[in-house]
């Protein structure tokens, strides 16, 4: 999502091995940042999901009856969290999506529990747009979490943010602390 005009701000492939090490697990632990949102049988969004940290933890949380959507800009990223998914036997469990640059473009049919958006909205070219197509595939009374670097958005642009998220017509149900970054958890 971005890579257009902000392809400089988009995490190449390149790099995946700095998003998915032992190391990260000590700040960042999947299942302190999303384990109390997702229940067994849930169907999961992982958007700009890279090297599936959060997919892979996200399928087994899930269990065999949920549904992961690894979704990515690059083809690289995708095939990086495919190969770990057949790795771990939760390939069946799971749908690795290749967005557009300038959309989303999920299943019309696609009603997810819950939507993770992590690190990643600060490289959208349009997060007002970006927000009103998660709407389009988030279940009523789901759940969106949002977490953006503090490095990378500051309070006042996460707080325009905030306002967007509002005058779009989500509900915003928590500030979530210890999340690895300015947080939101929204729902409509």
């Amino acid at each position: 999502m971005g890579i257009d005009k902000h392809s400089k701000d988009v995490c190449s492939h390149r790099h995946a091995f700095f998003l998915d090490n032992f190391l990260r697990k000590i700040f960042q632990n999947p299942k302190k940042i999303v384990g109390t949102y997702i229940n067994e049988g849930d169907t999961v969004v992982d958007l700009g999901c890279g090297p599936g940290y959060f997919s892979i933890e996200m399928a087994k949380m899930a269990g065999n009856s949920g549904h992961v959507y690894a979704v990515d800009l690059q083809k690289e990223m995708l095939e990086i969290t495919r190969k770990k998914a057949e790795r771990q036997h939760l390939e069946e469990r799971m749908t690795f999506y290749h967005c557009a640059a300038d959309s989303i473009g999920m299943p019309d049919s696609l009603k997810a529990d819950l939507v993770l958006a992590f690190y990643m909205v600060h490289e959208t070219p349009d997060h007002i747009k970006f927000f009103k197509e998660i709407k389009t595939f988030l279940k009523h009374q789901g759940k969106c979490l949002i977490v953006e670097p503090n490095f990378h958005v500051t309070k006042k642009q996460f707080n325009k943010m905030k306002t967007d998220i509002l005058d779009i017509g989500f509900t915003i149900l928590d500030s979530p602390p210890k999340k690895g970054g300015r947080s939101l958890l929204i729902t409509h």
